[in-house]
């Protein structure tokens, strides 16, 4: 779960996940801007589709597959694998969810539609995740990449460690 006791810097500094937020404001809107970037790209937003990035958005900590897959199976929407995979495909294809690689799961995007390089720190103790902004493909990254004649394309960066809630209950 996430902290809701954590306020963000009023820069909007703050990584998305680990800050005091309207959590039903977060979801309804989220929602409804996937809807609508559907509509305006010709994209399906089946209902198996927007079951699975509601539920990523209601929790803001990484869920992996069959754990969707249970939750569609709870809301009748089948109970094979591929119902959960084929959903998940399209909404990481069109960045509206992540695939958090340490934990073999997905994590709904905090700036869905933007062209962006997101970092993620991770909970190692309750699986909350919060999502930045990372410049890989500037920096130290990025002169190594070049000094081996190496083309970055795509890069995932992930740190693990305790959030704020976790931190305050130990």
């Amino acid at each position: 779960m996430t902290s809701e006791t954590h306020p963000a810097p009023a820069d909007g500094s703050a990584p998305v996940g680990f800050h005091d937020h309207d959590h039903a404001h977060c979801v309804e809107t989220a929602l409804a801007n996937a809807e609508a970037r559907c509509k305006e790209e010709g994209l399906r937003l089946t209902p198996v589709r927007r079951k699975v990035l509601e539920m990523l958005v209601q929790e803001h900590r990484a869920l992996g597959a069959y754990a969707i897959l249970d939750r569609l199976r709870e809301e009748g929407f089948g109970s094979q694998p591929p119902v959960a995979y084929r959903a998940l495909d399209f909404l990481v294809q069109n960045g509206f969810v992540h695939k958090i690689e340490r934990l073999n799961a997905f994590v709904a995007c905090a700036h869905p539609g933007a062209d962006h390089s997101p970092a993620f720190m991770i909970c190692r103790k309750c699986d909350a995740v919060a999502e930045a902004h990372s410049a890989p493909a500037k920096g130290i990254l990025r002169d190594a990449a070049r000094a081996a004649g190496f083309e970055i394309e795509r890069t995932v960066v992930e740190a693990e460690g305790i959030c704020p809630d976790c931190t305050e209950k130990a």
